[in-house]
């Protein structure tokens, strides 16, 4: 695991974003601090496991994209310029009207990280030394409840530790949420992949009057 390449990617992300909407000098971690709160909750609603009142509590893992050539419908040509012919499959998408999958569980998850990073940037603390602390597992449980809970916990109660005391904090908020990570199924691996790839969309949304 190589944080401090992810640490460096989200520093220039976010000193480009402070560029083009003009917020040098502003304070802006009581904003990260809430955007991760909100994210966490986004992230929570694609993994769906608390929602005991409903019969569909399966994580959003796979989900289909419409294909962007035949806008999903799988074939190309349309009924008022071809009245009466046979319609013709679509080549990207074989006729499926499919494109490929997203996962947005895995991409609500690297959306947390891209404020955890940022909020480590802003305080200063990229030498850290997480460890993936799976609290449910070590109490036993046999959800993932405790763990959400618990980093849900430490993102929330910031405020509570003084300057000496928030390099403890983050590190335990790093470890807890790595250990989400990893009780949601996700490698090391596809958690880089993914952050990544958001990096760059979130370049792009930059670019485009986001």
């Amino acid at each position: 695991m190589n944080l401090q390449k992810l640490f460096e990617a989200q520093a220039e992300l976010d000193q480009h974003i402070i560029e083009k909407k003009g917020l040098q000098g502003v304070n802006l971690l009581p904003n990260l601090i809430l955007a991760l709160q909100v994210e966490l909750g986004e992230c929570a609603q694609e993994w769906r496991g608390f929602k005991f009142w409903r019969n569909d509590q399966e994580p959003r893992t796979e989900i289909p994209i419409d294909c962007p050539y035949c806008y999903g419908k799988g074939y190309m040509n349309h009924d008022e310029v071809f009245e009466g012919g046979e319609p013709w499959p679509c080549k990207r998408c074989d006729g499926s009207g499919v494109y490929g999958y997203k996962n947005p569980l895995l991409e609500e998850y690297v959306d947390c990280l891209h404020f955890i990073l940022s909020i480590g940037n802003r305080l200063g603390l990229q030498d850290i030394n997480p460890w993936y602390s799976s609290v449910a597992v070590s109490f036993g449980a046999d959800k993932l409840t405790m763990q959400w809970q618990e980093v849900f916990e430490c993102a929330s109660t910031f405020r509570q530790y003084t300057e000496d005391s928030r390099k403890a904090w983050y590190e335990f908020l790093f470890s807890n949420f790595l250990g989400l990570g990893e009780m949601l199924g996700f490698t090391w691996e596809q958690i880089e992949k993914a952050y990544f790839e958001k990096n760059k969309v979130n370049y792009r949304r930059q670019e485009n009057g986001y």
